[in-house]
């Protein structure tokens, strides 16, 4: 489990970085423990839709409130279910 900065860092990264986009769409668990985040494989949903970096700003705050650890939160962004928030 993660803290609530490194989870802020996570969305920052995600709202900003496209490079790190990239790496997160193409290889999510190579990507996350790149910054020291261990997800496991089962975990990755089949299909990688990232939230668009302008739905990440308006909802960050919110997603801060609603998922309380990078177990929970990762999955949930690599789905782009953020309506679902």
């Amino acid at each position: 489990m993660h803290t609530v900065n490194e989870l802020s860092s996570i969305l920052d990264k995600l709202a900003s970085d496209d490079k790190f986009r990239a790496h997160l769409q193409s290889d999510p668990v190579g990507a996350l423990a790149a910054l020291g985040i261990t997800l496991s494989p089962q975990d990755v949903p089949e299909d990688i839709c990232l939230p668009s970096k302008a739905e990440l700003v308006s909802e960050r705050t919110e997603l801060l409130h609603q998922v309380e650890s990078t177990q929970t939160m990762i999955p949930f962004l690599l789905s782009g279910m953020l309506a679902a928030a």
